[in-house]
């Protein structure tokens, strides 16, 4: 899959493309296990940054709701199953799960092609002025996560 810089999303899955650089491996040539948070810190980022895009006037209605928003981890659970190495194309993908009050629930998987390399479980808390507040519907809309 090529395309843009921030992934796409496609039926409800957003794909980010990532290079494995030398930076990213440890001294065995493969791909640090901590460096793997920063790929999908880039895939939730990018997710949200296509939403956004797309869905411009829905953000702005969350904005106005909860100023200066963001999404902050709150909890992960990963499966590491196989190793990435140097040169390596992967596939992050992150999907949503589940909405909650002030949180959602991520699903991220990195592939190798077909080749399931880690999946993870991901539970982010939505906060605004420094506090955890109920998710904005206008973001439950734009996330398709919005069951009322």
């Amino acid at each position: 899959m090529t395309g843009h810089l921030d992934g796409q999303i496609q039926d409800g899955l957003h794909h980010m493309q990532v290079r494995v650089y030398y930076e990213d491996t440890d001294f065995s040539g493969i791909v640090y296990h901590a460096n793997y948070l920063r790929f999908m810190e880039r895939g939730r980022t990018n997710y949200l940054r296509l939403l956004g895009a797309d869905q411009r006037a829905l953000f702005a209605e969350a904005e106005t709701e909860a100023p200066g928003f963001a999404f902050v981890v709150r909890s992960m659970q990963l499966e590491f199953l196989r190793p990435a190495h140097m040169d390596d194309l992967l596939d992050v993908v992150t999907r949503p799960v589940d909405v909650r009050g002030a949180s959602i629930t991520l699903h991220q998987e990195i592939r190798r092609g077909a080749v399931l390399l880690l999946e993870a479980k991901v539970k982010v808390a939505f906060v605004s002025e420094g506090r955890a507040k109920p998710i904005p519907k206008a973001l439950r809309i734009a996330m398709k996560a919005d069951q009322g």
